[in-house]
């Protein structure tokens, strides 16, 4: 049976104990008295799964806005080194809203 990282999350800790019982692996050792964020951990190292949630930016060019973000902080720092504050809040602002356009447009 192969389970994901999301599988085992849902599990509740009497049920990842059981499939722990079942592996001889150093990182489960001792499952009996682990707490279920441990178990996770613990299983997920010894099954080799990958506990790294991937996430998609869907209907948008993730690099060409990464880039506006990364041009518009250099003219945010040479704004501040400028002392300009209306420029500077203006940038801040349009940073911003780029960034909640990537999160928005996460899966």
């Amino acid at each position: 049976m192969a389970l994901s990282y999301e599988e085992l999350k849902k599990m509740t800790a009497a049920q990842l104990r059981e499939i722990a019982s079942g592996i001889d692996h150093d990182a489960v050792h001792g499952y009996t008295t682990m707490h279920k964020e441990h178990l996770v951990k613990g299983i997920c190292e010894a099954l080799e799964i990958d506990m790294h949630v991937h996430h998609e930016v869907v209907g948008l060019n993730k690099t060409s806005i990464k880039s506006q973000i990364k041009s518009l902080k250099k003219q945010r720092d040479e704004a501040l080194s400028k002392q300009d504050y209306t420029e500077l809040k203006r940038l801040r602002h349009k940073v911003k809203t780029l960034k909640n356009k990537l999160k928005k447009a996460t899966v």
